[in-house]
């Protein structure tokens, strides 16, 4: 039963029965609890339209909603605001639903599928801070598609083609120049392994790209190698292969770590078999032209306020880039998976580059008008400087190194009680882990938002490990009831304003999940579970609840009890952390 959905209608019927035609109805968050747990604001725009006084509306509305016992006291406040509550019967009854069948809550009118393209580490990199709000919205996002019944596939696209490579394998040329894979006249079998580890990728890379950045000799070498290596020259292609199966083994650790993970991961090299296809597509139909010596796609419309620039297909050299392998991918994915929808959750930065390819995408036919492109861009994750998250000496942080120190900061945190050494081990993995990704979503996807370690560890405020202890809380109040032989049945009475607040809570929970969904705002999610923990928590602290001597009452508050924890944790999953047994 969708309260707020069922209010809506009811609405809406009252209003075209009394002549004002079917409106937008919206039943919104009240701005004066005083006055009811929810409002409609309808009143003033119709009034507006009509040109007759909002109370009169108003008052037809709030009269005919009173004659329902789903609510008591609707009033109206101001110009024509009708404020309304739900009796305790409806909210009694609402919340044992979803104690009996939470699915009820995760239910969307959306029936089509979804392709997620989120993550985007580059091969033989080390991941690093700046790689983790693509893989935490992602997947959160991924997450919450399943859980509202949803088809989605999930990738992770690696960058495992381009400059990077050229780097890598200079550097591995310099340093083992022996290895056969360097040998124009080798004729035989390549080898599948190197005297390299992922590790050394991580520390190889850095010195050959500061080395090519301040070494125009050395960059051209960079460039020849990896024309070379697109080309077909099989020592590189050979020495790539084993680099990239090095690196994205230690890639899928470091995802696992942060419970991340995608149904395909593919890279921009997988769609080199669609290019020679599209090209044709574009030569044959005049999409692109010669413009400079490379050829291009206009993507610019009459009505763009700044000027956008065509779309580099092909350059000066004859060479694909970046944007061709885009549309590529993009043919690939349409011919293969048919989606209604593909969302690339990336950096904010990115998003012109995103509006060209999506409008080269569509005039080109390569993607269908009824296939809709999203751009879910995000901030980046800054330090208390309000720039870029780095280390202490300026440099980029590895994610490994963060996700490190959150846990070396956790473990110190820890109830002391907890001896075992493995087992603190694990608790102050899963606190770090949460700690990390409840701070990076719960800003807006859009916003910049500044990442402190010592805050966002605290068992106070809005933390991931605060959330954590809450539930643990919960649930642990839960086993001594079972203990003690108490029954967890239904909710049956609401006592006081704070209970019932939290059932006024619950009644949006379906609500903001289709929000969520809607607009990729997961934000939502965390901003809700954590207002729904925290008034939980005032309603625990002002109820002695396994001593109440009233048996209905307290097996009532222990239904409650279930049904937020069921919630938060479902919520918590989607999020993408996990509950520890104790902390």
């Amino acid at each position: 039963m969708n309260l707020i959905t069922k209010t809506e209608e009811l609405v809406k019927e009252i209003l075209e029965q009394n002549g004002y035609g079917i409106q937008n109805v919206v039943l919104e968050n009240t701005s004066r609890p005083d006055l009811g747990q929810f409002q409609i604001n309808v009143a003033m725009s119709i009034a507006k339209k009509i040109h007759c006084n909002p109370l009169n509306v108003a008052t037809k509305i709030k009269n005919e909603l009173n004659k329902s016992e789903l609510f008591y006291n609707v009033n109206i406040a101001g110009a024509g605001f009708v404020n309304i509550s739900f009796s305790n019967n409806t909210l009694i009854g609402f919340a044992n639903e979803y104690l009996k069948d939470l699915k009820q809550a995760f239910t969307t009118d959306y029936k089509k599928k979804i392709f997620i393209d989120y993550g985007g580490a580059n091969i033989a990199k080390a991941l690093h801070v700046g790689h983790l709000r693509s893989a935490d919205i992602g997947e959160a996002l991924k997450r919450l598609t399943q859980m509202l019944g949803i088809e989605v596939v999930s990738d992770v696209h690696f960058g495992d083609i381009g400059r990077q490579s050229g780097i890598i394998i200079s550097e591995i040329k310099r340093n083992f120049p022996d290895l056969v894979f360097f040998d124009l006249n080798f004729k035989g079998k390549y080898p599948t392994n190197i005297p390299i580890t992922a590790k050394d990728l991580d520390v190889l890379y850095p010195i050959a790209s500061k080395d090519a950045k301040e070494s125009e000799e050395r960059m051209e070498e960079v460039r020849q190698i990896t024309s070379d290596l697109e080309s077909g020259n099989k020592g590189y292609i050979a020495l790539w292969n084993i680099i990239k199966k090095l690196s994205i083994k230690n890639i899928k650790k470091i995802y696992a770590r942060i419970n991340t993970s995608f149904d395909l991961w593919e890279g921009e090299s997988d769609c080199y078999p669609y290019i020679p296809t599209i090209l044709e597509h574009f030569k044959k139909n005049n999409f692109m032209y010669e413009s400079e010596g490379a050829y291009v796609i206009d993507v610019a419309e009459e009505d763009d306020e700044l000027k956008i620039p065509p779309l580099i297909v092909i350059k000066t050299n004859g060479s694909t880039v970046y944007g061709t392998r885009e549309l590529a991918t993009l043919y690939s994915r349409i011919k293969r998976f048919k989606p209604d929808e593909i969302w690339y959750v990336v950096d904010n930065r990115q998003e012109m580059y995103f509006k060209q390819v999506f409008r080269a995408a569509y005039k080109t036919g390569l993607v269908p008008k009824t296939t809709e492109l999203k751009f879910a861009g995000f901030g980046t994750m800054n330090g208390n400087d309000g720039k870029p998250f780095k280390t202490r000496d300026g440099g980029v942080m590895q994610l490994t190194d963060l996700l490190d120190s959150v846990k070396q900061i956790s473990l110190e945190k820890l109830n002391p009680s907890i001896t075992n050494t493995k087992q603190r081990e694990e608790i102050s993995k899963k606190i770090a882990v949460s700690a990390v990704k409840f701070a990076d979503l719960l800003p807006n996807r859009s916003t910049d938002y500044i990442f402190d370690i010592d805050k966002f560890v605290s068992l106070e405020g809005k933390t991931g490990p605060y959330l954590l202890y809450s539930v643990i809380r919960i649930k642990s109040l839960l086993n001594k009831a079972i203990a003690k032989g108490l029954s967890i049945g239904k909710i049956e009475i609401l006592t006081g304003a704070t209970d019932k607040d939290i059932l006024s809570k619950l009644v949006t929970l379906n609500k903001m999940l289709n929000k969520a969904f809607y607009t990729q705002s997961v934000n939502d999610i965390a901003e809700y579970l954590y207002n729904l923990i925290t008034t939980y928590n005032k309603f625990y602290s002002e109820n002695n609840i396994l001593n109440e001597q009233n048996i209905k009452l307290r097996d009532s508050w222990l239904a409650l009890s279930q049904l937020i924890y069921n919630i938060s944790k479902s919520l918590i999953e989607i999020l993408g952390m996990e509950i520890p047994e104790k902390m």
